[in-house]
């Protein structure tokens, strides 16, 4: 603290020019931007001295100016009842809660309303201990009363002054940090309060430099309105927006939500991606570092990916935080796109520890720098390199973490890869599966959540027919426990849905890369249709399915409308502000290994059962039994282990008799079978 206000004093004192002192004034206002957020009760303290204080001088000062000897005696008993009075004032309103550098109205609120409990509570203590504090008779209770308006209103300044002090020194550094750093000129989409709010965001973040040149609303009526001493745009035309973005140099336009910029998906944003300007939007409030109190990110620019999702599924995340809340949480695949989303989200809870887990070295590494960024406080979280068909380095790890939950994500999960590769989709996407099921069992994890995928409906290809093997093996073991049949509390449950939008390796990053060189754009077949959805809303129903999951299930949720890929190579191509098949050309390479024209979220003998959420449903599939099953499973890993591929897609074909081979050599297996 006392770094902090020497800093603001140096600064504000001897802000003169020259490379030296400049460079001093740049490490004083990085410190201060860095400093650690104040403690609450630390908060707590230095307002009660303050209020303190004030009573003191207040009743002194009264004392003085009327000769009253009766009041300047009580300067000296008043931090008693003040004490009091205000201990109770702030605990009632929370005044400590709160981060200065970041003060609102709402905090100021607080204040105003804690100092009015404070007067009241101090003015009946004084009346009725009157006599006892040695008052004599011509110390009347409108005298009291009278002093304490003024020691009401001095307290309230102090605070809000304190407050204020720290907005303005913070917001001072951030500007003389942000002089020698390229800003982004942005206009701000719309004129309403959502809209209003974002430049009030954008003046608090120390991430997202940027100057706000105005308010753009789409209309054709005329006024010369200001907002905050900015200029509201009405747009009549696209040229009229043209010189506008030339003449004021604007570098970027900024949505105050995802909603704002869908409102524009098809008119604006392609015409304003075709002029090179970026879009941005706000991100959530709540998206602040926990550590530090800062602002991370408040405004991130859009993807092309953002703009085509449907509206997002609304899930009830309060009680997966109460679900999840003090667990030891294990996340295998943790560096993956569905894995490191699950990480994310579950960081956000109150666990007790969060085990994320991956083979792949780089990329935890990743994960691990952007976690630990987000919150130094990251005692609770561990980053481990583990391959999940390791049974002995797995087992060590669950042994001595013993997780209560487990959401296994680790998988292949590329078609044509796999259909290359059979035995390593069977070792990992099986195998994996099978030793993350027994260890769970074995160390008592109360539920183990499995990430499966559409391509295991009816499969056609190597990798989906091996997550349907990984579905038959847990939910068979999960009827056994149920039945009685092993020994066990451990509940399997499994989430089936379709591709997510901007996965890794996944065909959005492949078409923007493309786009981004200009084309072609390749897609594989101009009928081939597939399920999407964003990685956020995917990961937060896997969640919500883990809360009510009472073991067995296979949960499905709704995907929507099946998107055509030509159609979404053509919407990506006109989002980045070109012309499909004139500015870049589509061209069509043919189906792939193991690829259908669809993908179904149900094998066609299934039916589903509703849930809570509207957009989760459990499917109602054939039942196996578990020891056959799992004599099946392991003959085929053991097929897999001595690289028998021929005998291993066929053992895979004898468990799941629907997958039927297309596009691939394994097409010959299915006639031999057939005959």
């Amino acid at each position: 603290m006392a770094l902090v206000l020497g800093a603001s004093i140096f600064i504000c004192m001897y802000n003169e020019q020259g490379a030296e002192k400049q460079k001093a004034f740049g490490y004083l206002a990085r410190k201060v931007i860095g400093f650690k957020y104040i403690n609450r009760w630390t908060i707590f303290a230095v307002d009660l001295f303050l209020v303190t204080v004030v009573s003191a001088i207040t009743f002194w000062f009264i004392g003085y100016i009327a000769d009253s000897f009766y009041f300047v005696q009580f300067g000296y008993r008043v931090a008693g009842i003040t004490i009091l009075a205000s201990v109770v004032s702030f605990l009632v309103n929370g005044t400590h809660n709160c981060i200065l550098r970041y003060t609102s109205s709402k905090e100021i609120l607080k204040i105003n309303y804690a100092m009015v409990l404070k007067f009241f509570i101090e003015l009946i203590l004084l009346i009725l201990l009157k006599n006892n504090l040695g008052f004599g008779p011509n110390v009347t209770a409108a005298k009291l009363g009278l002093a304490e308006i003024l020691n009401f209103g001095l307290s309230i300044s102090a605070l809000i002054f304190l407050r204020l002090s720290m907005v303005l020194l913070y917001n001072y550094c951030v500007r003389l940090l942000g002089a020698g750093i390229k800003r982004e000129r942005v206009l701000v989409f719309g004129s309403d309060e959502n809209s209003v709010s974002c430049v009030h965001y954008l003046e608090k973040s120390n991430n997202f430099i940027c100057r706000v040149i105005g308010f753009i609303e789409v209309g054709d009526k005329i006024n010369h309105h200001r907002i905050f001493d900015k200029r509201v745009y009405n747009i009549k035309n696209r040229d009229f927006l043209k010189k506008i973005i030339i003449r004021s140099a604007v570098t970027g336009i900024v949505f105050s939500s995802k909603k704002a910029v869908l409102t524009q998906k098809e008119t604006l944003l392609p015409f304003i991606r075709n002029l090179g300007v970026k879009i941005f939007v706000l991100s959530d409030t709540n998206e602040i570092n926990k550590s530090t109190g800062s602002f991370q990110m408040p405004v991130n620019e859009i993807n092309i990916e953002d703009l085509l999702s449907r509206d997002e599924i609304e899930v009830d995340m309060q009680t997966i935080a109460e679900f999840l809340s003090k667990k030891v949480v294990l996340v295998t695949g943790a560096a993956g796109s569905i894995g490191s989303e699950l990480c994310r989200i579950i960081s956000t809870f109150d666990v007790q520890r969060l085990i994320m887990l991956d083979n792949a070295e780089t990329p935890v590494h990743e994960l691990k720098n952007e976690i630990e960024k987000k919150y130094l406080d990251s005692d609770k979280f561990s980053f481990l390199i583990c391959d999940v068909r390791e049974k002995l380095r797995l087992e060590k790890i669950i042994q001595e973490a013993r997780p209560d939950i487990i959401y296994h994500a680790a998988a292949y999960k590329h078609v044509p890869m796999m259909e290359n590769n059979p035995t390593e989709a069977i070792a990992v996407n099986v195998q994996g599966t099978v030793n993350v099921a027994t260890l769970a069992l074995k160390y008592n994890v109360d539920k183990m959540i499995m990430i499966s995928t559409d391509k295991a409906v009816n499969p056609t290809n190597i990798m989906g027919a091996s997550k349907r093997i990984a579905e038959i093996y847990t939910q068979s073991l999960s009827r056994a426990i149920l039945n009685g049949e092993v020994e066990g509390k451990t509940k399997f449950i499994t989430t089936r849905f379709g591709n997510v939008l901007g996965s890794n390796g996944s065909v959005i990053p492949m078409f923007k890369k493309q786009i981004a060189e200009g084309g072609p754009v390749t897609v594989t077949h101009k009928d081939i249709v597939r399920y999407f959805m964003s990685i956020k809303e995917a990961c937060r129903l896997v969640l919500e399915a883990s809360v009510f999951g009472k073991g067995y299930e296979i949960f499905i949720f709704d995907m929507g409308e099946p998107i055509k890929i030509a159609d979404l190579a053509k919407n990506m191509i006109t989002l980045a502000g070109y012309t499909p098949d004139v500015d870049i050309k589509i061209e069509y390479s043919g189906l792939r290994p193991g690829e259908k024209l669809y993908e179904e979220l149900l094998n066609t003998e299934e039916n589903t059962i509703p849930t809570k959420n509207k957009k989760i449903f459990i499917a109602k599939v054939m039942e196996f039994p578990y020891q056959e099953v799992k004599e099946k499973v392991f003959q085929l890993t053991d097929l897999a282990r001595n690289s028998d591929v021929l005998k291993a897609v066929k053992k895979m074909k004898e468990i799941v008799p629907e997958f039927k081979s297309k596009n691939s050599v394994f097409e010959q297996l299915d006639k031999i079978i057939k005959t």
